[in-house]
C-alpha cells in the first residue's frame, strides 16, 4: 500500500461530538405531543435520530463501518437508546435491534464467542435483529488463540493443545458463524493472546502454526461479499523487522489480512500502518480498544474512570486523525473498513464513532 494512497492527514474531527437530541426533549419541547407507547416487557427502544445524524451518515461512503465492541451499556440512554432505564441484561438480550437503527453504527463487535464458542442458531438470532447492510465483526474463541489454558483471574495454569487447532478453529467458530449470520459476515477475528516466553522465542515456529491454521478454514472472502478473516496480535514481537514481513507472507498467502488492535500492549497506529500497506489492496479491520494513557494493563482503571460510558473523557486525537485517514484510503479505493471501537478509548464508543464520521465528512 503507497503512503499516499491515504491522502493528507484530515482537519481534527471536533473534541466534543454534538449532543443528539432525545425523545424526552421532542416531548417537553411541545407538552401537547401524544404521549408514547406503553414499553413492552424487555422491550429496547432506540433514540430517534435527529436530521443532523441522518445527513451524516448519509455522507458516508457505505464501504464504512463504524461500531461499538458491544452494545449492553445503560450510560448510553439518550445517545442510541431512549431515556430507558435499562439493565444490563435487558439491553444484552434485547438492545441489538434498537443499536443497529443507529444511522451511524453500521457493524458491531461479538466478543462474547472469545469466551465460549456460539452455535449457528446463536449467530442467527444476531443476524435476524440487524438490517442487511450491518455487518458483525467477531473474535475467535480462546480455545484456540490462547496458548495457555487460563484461571479465572487470567493467570495462566497449562498449556493449551487446542491452540491454533485448525479442526477446532472451524468447527467451533468458522463453520457457525458463517452458517448463521450469513452475509452479515465482516470480520472474523483471531486474536491471539499474549504468548509465554517460551513461545515469543520461538515466534517463527508460531507463525508456522499459524499458517497451517489459515490454510485449513473455509474461503470466507468466497462465501461471503464483505467477510474476511482477520488476525490480531498482543505481543509487540510481532512488529520486529524480522517478523513482521514475514507475518504479512503468511497472511497474503492465505488471504487474511491484519487486525490493527489499538491497545496499549501494543505499538501505536502508525507503527502497526506498515503491515497493513504489505497486504494491499485489501479490506481495514481496525479494533480501537484502549486509550494508552491507561498504561498497557490499564482496562479496569479505564473502567472505573469512564463508566457509565455517556460521555467522552479523554480524546485521542492522534488515533482519530489516522483511522479517518486509513479509513478514507482503504474506502475510497473500493474496499471494506470495519472499525469497532470500545468505550475504553475515549470514554463512549458511539461518540467516538461520531467523532470519526464527522472527520471523515470534513476531511472528505
Amino acid at each position: 500500500m503507497q503512503e499516499d494512497l491515504f491522502g493528507a492527514p484530515p482537519t481534527p474531527p471536533p473534541t466534543h461530538p454534538k449532543p443528539l437530541a432525545t425523545a424526552s426533549d421532542a416531548v417537553d419541547e411541545d407538552p401537547a405531543a401524544p404521549a408514547a407507547p406503553r414499553r413492552r416487557s424487555g422491550e429496547v427502544r432506540p433514540l430517534p435520530p435527529d436530521e443532523a445524524t441522518r445527513a451524516l451518515a448519509a455522507s458516508l461512503n457505505p464501504r464504512i463501518h463504524l461500531g461499538a465492541s458491544t452494545w449492553s451499556y445503560p450510560g448510553w440512554a439518550g445517545i442510541v437508546w431512549d431515556k430507558g432505564p435499562y439493565s444490563d441484561a435487558v439491553l444484552a438480550k434485547n438492545g441489538l435491534t434498537a443499536y443497529a437503527q443507529h444511522p451511524l453504527l453500521r457493524c458491531v463487535g461479538i466478543d462474547r464467542s472469545f469466551y465460549r464458542p456460539l452455535t449457528e442458531a446463536q449467530y442467527a438470532r444476531y443476524a435476524s435483529q440487524v438490517p442487511d447492510d450491518f455487518r458483525f465483526v467477531v473474535k475467535a474463541p480462546a480455545l484456540v488463540t490462547d496458548a495457555l489454558v487460563r484461571g479465572e483471574q487470567g493467570q495462566g495454569r497449562q498449556p493449551n493443545t487446542a491452540f491454533l487447532d485448525p479442526v477446532l478453529a472451524t468447527q467451533e467458530f468458522i463453520a457457525p458463524a458463517l452458517a448463521g449470520l450469513g452475509d452479515k459476515v465482516g470480520a472474523l477475528v483471531f486474536q491471539l493472546s499474549p504468548l509465554p516466553f517460551s513461545q515469543l522465542q520461538r515466534l517463527p515456529l508460531v507463525l508456522a502454526r499459524l499458517r497451517a491454521l489459515l490454510r485449513a478454514l473455509p474461503d470466507v472472502r468466497s462465501a461471503t461479499p464483505d467477510g474476511v478473516v482477520a488476525v490480531e496480535v498482543r505481543d509487540p514481537e510481532w512488529l520486529s523487522p524480522v517478523m513482521a514481513p514475514l507475518l504479512a507472507d503468511v497472511l497474503k498467502e492465505t488471504g487474511a489480512t491484519y487486525c490493527l488492535g489499538l491497545h496499549a500492549k501494543m505499538p501505536r497506529m502508525a507503527e502497526q500502518l506498515p503491515l497493513l500497506r504489505a497486504l494491499w489492496p485489501g479490506p481495514m479491520v481496525c479494533r480501537w480498544n484502549l486509550n494508552p494513557l491507561h498504561g498497557a494493563y490499564g482496562y479496569e482503571d479505564a473502567q472505573r474512570s469512564y463508566e457509565p460510558y455517556d460521555r467522552i473523557h479523554d480524546v485521542d486525537e492522534e488515533t482519530r486523525a489516522l483511522i479517518v485517514r486509513t479509513v478514507r484510503g482503504v474506502t475510497g479505493a473500493g474496499q471494506n473498513a470495519y472499525v469497532t471501537i470500545s468505550n475504553k478509548a475515549e470514554g463512549c464508543a458511539p461518540l467516538s464513532a461520531r467523532a470519526l464520521a464527522e472527520g471523515l465528512t470534513v476531511a472528505g
